[in-house]
């Protein structure tokens, strides 16, 4: 039988024995969506939980994929294995990732101990918001244990997967630490590690200032972490050691006081109203009859009928 066409179970069997294309074709069912999706995700759960997410964010530019490798480099040099959703726009023609894996992080294209997987909202229910947690927990059950999630721009999605991540690191880079232009972009909210990249140029030092003008602004409580500023120049390797044991630090403090299994019940029970939220939306599309949807969202773009009335309709075919 071929590997497209055997059962996701003996594709996990594979994959959780080391099985690298097993693991590939189960990410891409993943990414799809559908029934088989949601069994991979069934047989997944269970399995998982051993495993450490760190999201990697910041404006396009900022050089995150640079220092993604960078940390991979770190990373494998202390023996771990590593592994990385790196999170792309997707194609207006293929609906797939624009930006493939080994253009971004070529170093690492042939180390085994290093997977990398590109993913883009294609067709999943809920997009990456929803694909992006799945995919993880999928790679903690093929025990990988640390999974880098980086993001290749600040959009709302981009923010919103990187936020769920046990660990977020924001990247900025000098001249770019507008505090409005970062409270815009709700980065404070989600970063756990600032990282100064390109710390070389000109105007490090006032965004480092910037920076810390914003995390004394910030409604942090007296016990709560306090994200650190690291400096670092990701194409020269160094301040990596500094960004790693920042996210360490981060770890550990997270893990002594309770707060990632708070976390993680935060984001699982945000994750199930959310599935629901979609499937009731995927339920009631296919009960109402695409012409009345279409009236529907017409009479409320045109102030004709408010959306709680509209969702009333819609939801009514569900409900009965």
């Amino acid at each position: 039988m071929s590997r497209r066409h055997r059962p996701v179970g003996e594709l996990l069997d594979a994959a959780r024995r080391g099985d690298r294309a097993s693991l590939a074709r189960l990410l891409s069912l993943v990414e799809r969506g559908g029934d088989e999706a949601r069994e991979i995700g069934r047989l997944a759960y269970p399995l998982s939980g051993q495993g450490y997410t760190v999201g990697l964010t910041g404006a396009p530019g900022a050089g995150k994929s640079t220092l993604t490798s960078a940390l991979i480099g770190h990373l494998r040099a202390q023996g771990h294995e590593v592994a990385v959703l790196a999170i792309d726009p997707s194609s207006p023609f293929t609906g797939g990732a624009i930006l493939g894996d080994r253009v971004r992080m070529q170093d690492h294209a042939t180390d085994d101990g290093v997977f990398i997987r590109s993913m883009a909202t294609r067709g999943h229910l809920g997009g990456l918001s929803l694909a992006t947690p799945e995919a993880a927990r999928l790679l903690d059950a093929a025990g990988k244990r640390l999974v880098l999630v980086e993001t290749v721009g600040v959009g709302q999605v981009e923010v919103e997967v990187a936020g769920k991540a046990d660990t977020t690191v924001v990247v900025v880079n000098p001249g770019w630490g507008d505090s409005v232009q970062a409270n815009k972009a709700g980065l404070m909210e989600i970063a756990d590690v600032f990282v100064i990249n390109k710390a070389d140029r000109k105007g490090a030092p006032e965004t480092r200032r910037d920076l810390e003008q914003m995390l004394e602004l910030s409604d942090l409580a007296d016990d709560a972490w306090r994200p650190p500023i690291v400096a670092a120049v990701a194409t020269e390797r160094t301040g990596i050691d500094e960004v790693w044991a920042a996210v360490e630090a981060h770890r550990a403090a997270i893990e002594a006081n309770g707060t990632l299994a708070s976390r993680r019940r935060f984001r699982l029970g945000e994750e199930l109203r959310e599935v629901v939220a979609r499937r009731l939306e995927q339920r009631a599309r296919q009960l109402t009859s695409g012409q009345r949807w279409d009236d529907l969202r017409r009479q409320v773009t045109e102030h004709r009928l408010d959306p709680w009335a509209a969702a009333d309709e819609m939801l009514a075919a569900v409900q009965a």
